[in-house]
């Protein structure tokens, strides 16, 4: 198994559909169709992905984390870019089940491979990893940045939190949930929906977006401190979801299990804000999308995040959310 014949017989048809990637025969592509929204992100076996996953799930996960950027900036995707390191030893089906996860996602997001590299370690010890650079079209009204935010604006968050830090808990087995739930949660781990068509159908209005990737406090305090404002989120009405209602409730200390649900990270959900004169509007917006949308606080005079109880106390969090330097 040679590195061109990986390249040639297994990722050159992922490139079917990109104009200008040559079939991946050449060192660079040929991309004239900008400009692009282009976001780049990597994951490491043992810190984002479980070294005995499935490669086909890790391939998906890959991708998704990526797509989860451009939605948060309202972006069409179009194609991007992958290098892999595989671990030493590397089997060729190892490396097929990867691009066959490639393969399932890109058909589900209409976006095709435009070239990369692949290498593998000498030591054994290496772990995975996995980098991709993602691009896409920007939206017509401008891309939703992270900074923008303004005094009184309203907090959104898509879909439901927590779910993803619950499933890598149940696959570490540091949890016990029924075997529905296990599954359940599991996948939000393995699988995130990126929120395209949300992300697209608020740009205009939005003033400002990230994803959820880190936890949605920390990721608050993001969003929060470009804007040089404060966040302050309502506990009680973060989204969760069935199996998570259910993890919360088996708590002792119901407001110590909230902030541990809003400090998981790999929910790659949106977190937004609006002028609350825009309520109807991100109404609309989230029944266009097909898309859950709750609006969990609002942005005031301060600095950070806050998560706050029922009677407006700041609830204590051991851990905002996830650091890479810091673990």
């Amino acid at each position: 198994m040679g590195e061109f014949d990986i390249i040639r017989e297994v990722f050159a048809p992922l490139a079917a559909d990109a104009d200008g990637a040559f079939g991946l025969g050449d060192d660079a592509a040929l991309i004239d169709n900008g400009p692009f929204v282009v976001t780049k992100d990597a994951i490491v076996a043992g810190v984002h992905f479980l070294p005995k996953d499935p490669y086909d799930l890790v391939a998906r996960k890959l991708m998704r984390v990526n797509l989860s950027d451009l939605a948060a900036k309202g972006a069409r995707p179009i194609g991007y870019l992958l290098a892999c390191v595989w671990p030493a030893g590397v089997k060729r089906e190892q490396i097929e089940l990867f691009a066959r996860g490639l393969n399932e996602d890109q058909g589900r997001f209409r976006v095709s491979l435009f070239g990369g590299d692949t290498t593998a370690h000498l030591q054994k010890t290496g772990p995975a990893v996995f980098t991709a650079t993602f691009f896409g079209a920007p939206p017509r009204q401008g891309v939703t940045a992270r900074v923008g935010a303004q005094a009184g604006d309203d907090l959104y968050v898509t879909g439901v939190i927590g779910d993803a830090g619950l499933g890598l808990k149940a696959l570490r087995r540091e949890e016990k949930f029924t075997t529905v739930d296990k599954a359940s949660l599991a996948m939000r781990y393995h699988l995130p929906e990126p929120r395209l068509s949300i992300g697209a159908a608020i740009a205009g209005f939005a003033t400002a977006a990230i994803d959820v990737s880190d936890g949605l406090i920390a990721d608050a305090g993001h969003l929060a401190r470009a804007s040089g404002l404060r966040a302050e989120i309502d506990a009680v009405s973060i989204p969760r979801s069935t199996a998570a209602g259910a993890w919360v409730a088996r708590q002792q200390n119901r407001w110590k299990a909230l902030a541990d649900v809003a400090s998981f990270g790999d929910d790659y959900e949106i977190l937004f804000t609006a002028p609350s004169a825009m309520r109807r509007s991100v109404t609309v917006a989230a029944k266009a999308a097909k898309t859950e949308v709750s609006r969990i606080g609002s942005m005031t005079r301060g600095e950070g995040a806050a998560l706050l109880d029922e009677n407006g106390r700041e609830i204590a969090v051991r851990s905002a959310g996830f650091d890479h330097l810091k673990g």
